[in-house]
């Protein structure tokens, strides 16, 4: 079972080794990086890869390790024998599977993706230790243990929202996306644009790079944005030589909205431009 890429998603040699790395380990793969480089996408690509189901478990703020395992629904049952339902007899009736076991439950050997587990209490990584390590828990209204029959293939994406604790760091296998260069960037944009301009996206991946090296920006450009941006050039039908005219007064690009995503970055261009326009007089 190794992870080869996929038409639809360009991997770079050192990613598709980590991926690799982590099912021979068999230990969760830890994604961390920009935002827009793919962390979440990588998951999908390689349950389609290597020919497996996926389970995605979506973290929030207020999400609770033990909601990945199962909930009992006591509320529910008291109502019910309130209400004279027989179902009251039966507590799994109100034992509801959480995404961890539906994972070990699969007769194919799924992979689970827990996206963005830093968005959680600083204490859910931890607070799955045991069940990741072990791949098994214990359910107490039961008295039943749920063990994997075939240990999934486990990726965890991060945006460095929150430092992860050492201990859960130490069963992981890491990796960085770090962000593509633009031969890398060229080839993403071809998977989704095939037969794409070639001058237009020359331009437009040079304006992408310049912006994203502006100093004081607050928000980067991802790569999705990009792809956003490219999209919006291309029904408008946009011409590369639109995009060449360099004028210092105007700074911002067409169709900026879709790269600059917060009111200081914006404030921060149109400041240039109106510094450019000083220095033209």
């Amino acid at each position: 079972m190794r992870f080869e890429g996929t038409a639809d998603y360009v991997v770079t040699d050192d990613l598709r080794m980590a991926v690799n790395a982590a099912i021979v380990l068999e230990r969760p793969l830890l994604v961390k990086g920009e935002p827009g480089t793919g962390k979440t996408v990588l998951a999908r690509e390689i349950a389609t890869s290597i020919g497996c189901p996926i389970i995605e478990w979506h973290i929030k703020s207020t999400t609770k390790a033990q909601q990945g395992l199962y909930e009992y629904d006591a509320v529910a049952r008291l109502r019910d024998s309130q209400l004279g339902d027989s179902r009251v007899h039966d507590i799994h009736n109100y034992i509801r599977r959480g995404k961890l076991w539906e994972a070990f439950t699969l007769e194919q050997r799924p992979v689970l993706l827990i996206d963005e587990i830093d968005k959680a209490d600083i204490e859910f990584p931890n607070d799955l230790l045991q069940e990741l390590d072990r791949m098994e828990f214990f359910v107490y209204e039961t008295g039943q243990t749920v063990k994997a029959a075939r240990r999934p293939i486990v990726v965890i994406t991060s945006n460095n929202e929150k430092e992860l604790p050492d201990a859960f760091l130490r069963r992981c296998f890491f990796h960085y996306i770090k962000f593509p260069d633009a031969e890398t960037m060229q080839q993403i944009v071809d998977v989704h644009f095939p037969g794409i301009k070639k001058k237009l996206v020359a331009e437009a991946l040079n304006i992408f790079f310049e912006l994203r090296d502006v100093p004081g920006l607050k928000k980067k450009p991802s790569t999705s944005e990009l792809l956003d941006w490219l999209k919006l050039l291309l029904n408008e039908d946009m011409a590369p030589e639109t995009l060449r005219e360099r004028d210092p007064r105007k700074v911002i690009p067409p169709l900026h909205g879709a790269l600059l995503k917060n009111e200081q970055d914006v404030m921060l261009f149109e400041r240039l431009a109106f510094m450019a326009r000083r220095e033209d007089r």
